[in-house]
């Protein structure tokens, strides 16, 4: 089977400033990806269709829509069925991991990230969705 194409698109809906500009350094800088970096769900289902993410990372806890809520919003977008999609959290007990996996995600991130490896961490994640999907 052939090798999963490159990442090298991502989306990161984050709403904490700070995060959003540690995980851009983090991601772009680090790790050699085009990020776009909306600040809450309204404004990542405005860009998602022009931005075309490979694959979304997504903050639990947001005001107004929240991670697993922009989940499903993203699902129902044709384009987006099969993007995977991460949760990174604070909340990082085994079974709030589980309930996120149920809902869809295909991996959990905890915070604090550490931003010099959360560009690998994120292509792991990218591998194992592909040979997961063979």
């Amino acid at each position: 089977m052939s090798n999963p194409p490159e990442l090298s698109r991502l989306m990161y809906v984050e709403d904490e400033p700070d995060i959003r500009v540690v995980a851009n350094i983090a991601l772009t800088q680090v790790a050699g990806f085009t990020v776009a970096t909306p600040n809450n769900g309204a404004e990542a289902l405005k860009l998602i269709s022009s931005f075309m993410p490979q694959l979304i990372l997504l903050d639990v806890m947001m005001p107004g829509m929240d991670g697993p809520q922009l989940l499903e919003r993203i699902r129902e977008l044709s384009d987006f069925v099969e993007t995977p999609i991460v949760f990174i959290t604070a909340k990082a007990q085994s079974e709030e991991i589980q309930k996120l996996k149920s809902m869809g995600a295909v991996a959990v991130i905890t915070k604090p990230f550490n931003p010099m490896t959360l560009g690998e961490e994120i292509r792991t994640i990218w591998r194992n969705y592909y040979e997961s999907k063979r």
